[in-house]
């Protein structure tokens, strides 16, 4: 019979975790213009003041019921690793849908499209699209 080795398990335990905070998914960025939105139409009164917030990609649209919607987000791995900022989370505020958007999102297909500041806060610009972990607050 093998017996297995301490230090391997914990390595695995440390590399693996057993359970996640939240869902995965991939984000994108927008540009402005921003309006008009699925969500709000040409109102900018329902933009989060601190201009987070995201345009939602298919997978979490819900028939637009997702508008309004805040979630906490982060960066957990980038194609180039500088690129990823992990120890950033968001909260950021679903208002428009992706698929429909003024502005087109960095990589069509995404979980969630971001503005500008919000992915700059979580990620470099200068990398199209990033993995990331989300929760709905």
């Amino acid at each position: 019979m093998v017996k297995p080795q301490p230090m391997l398990l914990l390595l695995l335990a440390l590399t693996f975790p057993i359970c996640s905070l939240g869902d995965v998914g991939i984000a994108g960025f927008y540009k402005a213009p921003y309006l008009p939105t699925a969500c709000y139409g040409d109102d900018p009164s329902k933009f989060p003041t601190d201009d987070m917030f995201a345009a939602a990609g298919e997978g979490i649209w819900d028939n637009g019921a997702s508008c309004g919607r805040q979630y906490f987000v982060r960066c957990i791995s980038a194609s180039i690793h500088k690129n990823c900022k992990p120890e950033e989370t968001i909260r950021v505020q679903i208002v428009d849908r992706a698929q429909t958007s003024v502005s087109k999102p960095s990589r069509p297909g995404s979980t969630f499209v971001l503005s500008t500041t919000a992915y700059g806060t979580i990620a470099d610009l200068s990398a199209r699209s990033v993995n990331i972990e989300f929760q709905q607050v």
